[in-house]
């Protein structure tokens, strides 16, 4: 009896089990919408990217240094192409090559090394570093690293530099303005000029010093049948074209002894490249531009107009503006002009009879159109039938029929190779002594004095 009403319970209670579910399911309804419970607190605003952008992309900064960029030979580009691939141009003609030769990681050196029978200039960049027009980043290395303005200030170079010219025996060092003109004098530096052959063979650097110190010895003599050991003139046997670095800084010319010292003007310890290159613009001068002349390519003439709003600040010549007319400024050039002048012609004497520096008036071809009266820029007059095809005297290194009836080019002494360097320097420093007069003026007085001395 108590068995059956047990199953009884279990079945009354599995039967009250499901009608309870029965009634929570049939209560599963949605009722009317409460009220509006309260505003949370507002959350902090995260960080915006386009906001950070517009802090440098904007019309007052890096959109107007662009438009002032395509007013500047750097941004054009031609030798970016002409050179790339060049191992060892494309440190000053390309970005790539540039930025690496500045990493101190890739441990590029201006000294030279011998091994193999072969002295090679150890400046040079490397295969995939050996392109690219300049840019932004080709002097601010640290673009877009925290995308703030501090990116702006982060050069390539601003350590001191090793003078390429003298395989790294001499330096410059500019500290002024926070060491910023070594960035530009980094590639505005003088090449190298590499020897024939060397005591142990195989074209080692010139030994300047040796042409300072014993102007009347022989260079280059081309009746005596010997091979030369120095350097045989050629149509382009020069300093190549970054002169400004070293006059600017006083260093790394032909420095004879004379009857000037050789010291500096102001500029060189308290000016900086950007000080004036990079002034507040007036036309196409000024700013990312980097002209000092409001010209497109046209040599100087009495209509050349400049810039001279980084000179005239409170701290320079702000006490004494100057201007195209300003005594100061027109009897430092005309000065240094009439000394290039001088020192061109004792050079042509050497020639006697015909000149050795060779004139180019059209500014298209001679960036130096109108710094000399004669319009020199700096190449001698030698045949070449690719660059120079009416040059008068034989190329030491031709060959051909043309060649061979030109006349001998004219023996040369110490004096005479370091005077043309010094005449080289000088006239493509640009400026006619504004950079560094006091310098200028002793290099160019001093090989005149020389030359005079062995009777040109």
């Amino acid at each position: 009896m108590k068995r059956k009403i047990y199953s009884i319970l279990l079945t009354g209670g599995l039967l009250l089990s499901t009608v309870v579910m029965l009634s929570l399911t049939s209560c599963n309804k949605t009722g009317p919408a409460g009220a509006a419970g309260r505003d949370g607190a507002n959350g902090a605003d995260g960080v915006s990217t386009t906001e950070a952008c517009k802090a440098c992309h904007n019309p007052a900064m890096v959109d107007q240094k662009a438009e002032e960029y395509t007013m500047a030979k750097h941004s054009w580009g031609t030798a970016a192409f002409t050179e790339s691939g060049n191992n060892s141009c494309a440190p000053c003609h390309s970005q790539e090559g540039f930025r690496y030769v500045c990493d101190p990681a890739n441990g590029v050196s201006a000294a030279w090394t011998y091994a193999g029978g072969v002295w090679t200039n150890g400046y040079a960049t490397v295969d995939g570093h050996n392109m690219g027009t300049y840019g932004c980043q080709t002097c601010h290395t640290a673009l877009h690293t925290t995308y703030g303005a501090s990116d702006l200030t982060v050069f390539t170079n601003t350590a001191p530099v090793a003078m390429t010219m003298w395989g790294g025996a001499k330096t410059i060092d500019l500290q002024q303005d926070g060491a910023k003109s070594n960035l530009c004098i980094k590639c505005h530096q003088p090449r190298p000029l590499q020897c024939n052959v060397s005591p142990t063979s195989g074209g080692r650097l010139l030994n300047y010093d040796s042409i300072r110190q014993f102007p009347t010895l022989i260079f280059y003599d081309s009746t005596t049948g010997a091979v030369n050991k120095y350097v045989k003139p050629s149509y382009r046997m020069h300093t190549h074209y970054g002169a400004v670095g070293a006059i600017y800084a006083g260093k790394g010319a032909i420095e004879f002894t004379g009857t000037l010292a050789y010291g500096n003007s102001a500029h060189t310890s308290v000016a900086s490249c950007q000080d004036c290159h990079m002034a507040p613009m007036t036309g196409r001068a000024g700013g990312h531009s980097f002209n000092m002349r409001n010209a497109y390519e046209s040599s100087l003439s009495a209509s050349t107009t400049w810039n001279f709003n980084g000179c005239n600040v409170a701290a320079c010549h702000g006490d004494d503006p100057l201007s195209a007319t300003h005594a100061k400024f027109v009897n430092c050039r005309s000065g240094i002009k009439t000394l290039l002048d001088q020192l061109a012609t004792k050079i042509n004497a050497c020639g006697g009879g015909h000149d050795i520096l060779t004139k180019q008036t059209d500014p298209t071809l001679n960036l130096w159109a109108g710094i000399t009266t004669n319009s020199y820029d700096g190449y001698l007059d030698i045949y070449s039938s690719s660059t120079n095809a009416t040059g008068y005297w034989r190329d030491p290194y031709g060959s051909g029929a043309t060649n061979a009836a030109k006349p001998k080019f004219p023996k040369l002494t110490f004096g005479q190779m370091g005077s043309i360097m010094n005449f080289q320097l000088c006239l493509r420093e640009y400026s006619l002594g504004v950079h560094n007069h006091d310098y200028v003026e002793a290099l160019l007085t001093n090989s005149i004095a020389v030359l005079t001395a062995q009777g040109f």
